[in-house]
């Protein structure tokens, strides 16, 4: 799947910024401990590559932009990555000077979905919808939020913009896998999450198909690219 390869060369654009921004006024004489949610939140980033499992995934903010079409190569798709991510590293460099709090910026996330779900296991790229987005830190308030986008609007020309939102998503029950490999062979799991796993297990689609990519595509080989599926469902009563 081609669509990481563009979002790949945004996320290192702006980890570039990150290295780069310096402002002695505002840094803090403590020693502040950068907090990686892949690690503190074990249950959420690092399930098996064997078998599927299920996972209470809690209530979590999210910068979120919505689309439609093909990824990787849509000029859609990749304005709303540019705009993911310098607005999450805009937070996380205010987080750090205003409260001392430093983190990992999470890894891109996006929720998947058409009008035929079959189309993932053909995947036919052109009929999806998608909404990416990146998990916010749970201190991060709404005025954060704000504050960070309006700096970042001033200095950008960032046509996707306007589509940004900061909104809470909680999933709830959910089942995931670690997907090893090239994004476009994802598709026979999928079909096997779908039609096997779920009704052998009496559980039920409840929200929209989610992926968390760990891997980075400029780096790894494609047979080893790391990316969790994840799909939140619900018994059958």
């Amino acid at each position: 799947m081609r669509r990481i390869s563009s979002l790949s060369e945004f996320r290192h654009s702006q980890m570039k910024t990150e290295t780069d921004w310096k402002n002695p006024s505002i840094r803090s004489e403590a020693i502040v401990t950068k907090i990686d949610f892949k690690k503190t939140k074990k249950n959420l980033f690092a399930p098996s590559s064997r078998d599927f499992s299920l996972v209470d995934v809690p209530e979590m903010q999210f910068l979120m932009i919505d689309g439609m079409g093909r990824p990787g190569t849509g000029q859609q798709y990749q304005q709303s990555l540019e705009v993911l991510y310098a607005v999450s590293y805009k937070i996380k460099f205010i987080s750090k000077a205003a409260l001392n709090k430093d983190y990992v910026v999470p890894p891109l996330q996006a929720l998947w979905w058409a009008d035929d779900m079959d189309t993932f296991v053909r995947r036919e790229k052109d009929a999806w919808k998608w909404t990416v987005m990146i998990m916010q830190p749970d201190w991060i308030t709404s005025n954060i939020y704000a504050e960070a986008k309006a700096a970042v609007e001033t200095k950008k020309d960032l046509p996707a913009i306007p589509k940004l939102r900061l909104e809470i998503l909680h999933e709830g029950l959910s089942v995931q896998i670690l997907h090893i490999g090239s994004y476009d062979d994802e598709g026979p799991t999928i079909k096997k999450l779908h039609q096997q796993y779920l009704p052998e297990n009496g559980l039920r689609e409840n929200g929209k198909h989610h992926e968390i990519y760990l891997g980075d595509p400029r780096k790894t080989a494609p047979e080893k690219l790391k990316t969790i599926l994840r799909q939140p469902v619900r018994r059958i009563a």
